[in-house]
């Protein structure tokens, strides 16, 4: 390896150490450096992938070792992030985000959040006990997508609930629309609140001045990132970055070893690393590249009949303090179709692969993977789309997004709801009652419905229409939604 990288990647340089040793290997896992691996995995993957899956032999350390190369790897993560502490992450932002709420809130506490979170967020409130606030985010009428949430909306939430313990922020949300994140970290530091920040996808916010400026950099306390979404870090590998001040690190590190697993993928933490590194020799050059393909791709979009993708323009509008141009989402209602069947088209037709799709629009993600060729492919392949494509009954949803209030509690708390008796019901008929488990549209993974939340007819009209739609319901025990467990 050479010295340079070797410098940049710590735990890397020590893993090719140990198998320079050629030791033989009698610990976990039970394939022993891929020997033992099925032939058609190892034909498809290749032996040396399997030959860094490691554990934490002497001379590579353990995940939550005080001192070793994973810590000098962390140590060189939070240099570049600008954190006094960073934790590298084996299973996703999913496990930062339970960490965050473990640390910071307990039973009967209050955190104010908004209520388009993911529902990883709605299982650290059933892990935690805490009591959620939830705050509405703005909706855009004209694309059917809840924005961020306003700086005078978490105000007013701070106001009501001044016993609340922290306050969490999306920055930005899947669409990329940005939070007024100074404002409101400065006012729940202000109230005595600490200020959480779910970033999973912003890894890369940091590193061009095309970009909003990420959490960290404007004081918030802890933020978890998803490196797997955004840079070139496998899945499940994330980051969590903590500065010290309002935080207690011990019980951080404590919460962070109760949902983490004691035998993490090393190959994983590798790949974490590398893509640190990777942010480090060149990150601004690859981001950059990165940003200047988005805008030029979204210009081009936004030229072809029918279709738009929404950017800077939408910028001051209540809930938009910024924009990620790295994400192209692209409003299909023009044509007179919905989003699912345009990403259903363009995978069959245009042999283009969206990360998702909803009533009325199709979210593609631009990353430092991707150059000239690819972002034309895309762009000729929506041009298609548009050219093509016939409505045939599949228009989008006509149905509003139901929006809460703009402050709201739950009936009872996401833990009590989902440990107290249920029954189930029809779920047509369930206005009214209170849920018992959780329903969420995959991707993005926002919940339409927490447990413990009070069930309207609207939630029922908006479920119904994007099963309609062919968009995926994910968390009922039954599928179809046909039915719902209540609290009894």
């Amino acid at each position: 390896m050479h010295k340079q990288h070797a410098a940049n990647t710590p735990f890397l340089a020590a893993m090719q150490r140990y198998l320079a040793e050629n030791v033989a290997p009698f610990h976990t896992p039970g394939h022993k450096l891929g020997a033992g691996v099925h032939e058609s995995l190892r034909q498809q993957i290749g032996p040396a992938a399997f030959s860094l899956d490691l554990t934490c032999v002497p001379g590579l350390g353990d995940l939550f070792d005080k001192q070793g190369p994973i810590q000098d790897s962390q140590k060189q993560a939070a240099a570049l992030y600008g954190a006094d502490a960073s934790y590298y992450l084996v299973n996703g932002t999913t496990g930062g985000i339970y960490a965050m709420l473990l640390t910071t809130v307990g039973p009967g506490e209050k955190i104010i959040l908004p209520r388009n979170v993911h529902r990883s967020v709605i299982g650290g409130l059933i892990l935690s006990g805490a009591i959620p606030v939830f705050v509405s985010p703005a909706l855009d009428s004209r694309l059917q997508i809840a924005m961020n949430v306003p700086a005078s909306s978490y105000a007013e939430a701070m106001r009501l609930h001044p016993d609340a313990k922290a306050v969490l922020l999306i920055n930005p949300t899947y669409y990329g629309v940005v939070a007024e994140i100074a404002a409101i970290t400065e006012q729940a530091h202000q109230c005595g609140m600490v200020v959480l920040v779910d970033e999973a996808h912003g890894p890369h916010l940091g590193f061009s001045k095309g970009l909003p400026p990420p959490a960290l950099s404007v004081g918030a306390d802890l933020v978890v990132q998803s490196s797997h979404k955004i840079l070139s870090a496998m899945s499940q590998a994330s980051l969590l970055h903590c500065r010290l001040g309002r935080i207690d690190q011990g019980r951080l590190e404590s919460m962070l070893q109760l949902v983490q697993s004691s035998s993490p993928n090393y190959l994983l933490l590798a790949s974490l690393e590398a893509a640190v590194a990777q942010m480090a020799e060149a990150g601004p050059q690859l981001i950059g590249r990165s940003v200047a393909l988005a805008t030029q791709a979204r210009q081009r979009i936004n030229q072809i009949d029918g279709l738009y993708c929404f950017g800077e323009d939408c910028i001051g509008q209540p809930g938009v303090a910024g924009v990620d141009a790295t994400k192209l989402t692209v409003t299909v209602s023009g044509l007179g179709i919905g989003g699912t069947a345009a990403e259903r088209w363009l995978r069959q037709h245009g042999k283009v692969q969206a990360e998702l799709s909803d009533s009325h629009n199709v979210l593609f993600l631009v990353t430092l993977a991707d150059d000239a060729a690819s972002l034309d492919r895309l762009v000729v392949a929506l041009a298609r789309l548009a050219a093509e494509i016939s409505p045939n009954g599949q228009q989008a949803a006509n149905v509003t997004m139901p929006v809460a209030e703009i402050v709201a509690l739950a009936a009872l708390s996401p833990r009590d709801a989902t440990f107290a008796r249920r029954r189930r019901m029809s779920f047509a008929a369930a206005a009214g009652q209170i849920a018992g488990e959780t329903v969420t549209s995959y991707p993005p993974g926002i919940p339409l419905l927490f447990p413990g939340e009070r069930i309207t007819a609207e939630v029922i009209a908006y479920c119904q229409a994007l099963q309609r739609q062919g968009c995926k319901i994910l968390g009922p025990s039954d599928p179809t939604l046909s039915t719902v467990e209540v609290v009894a």
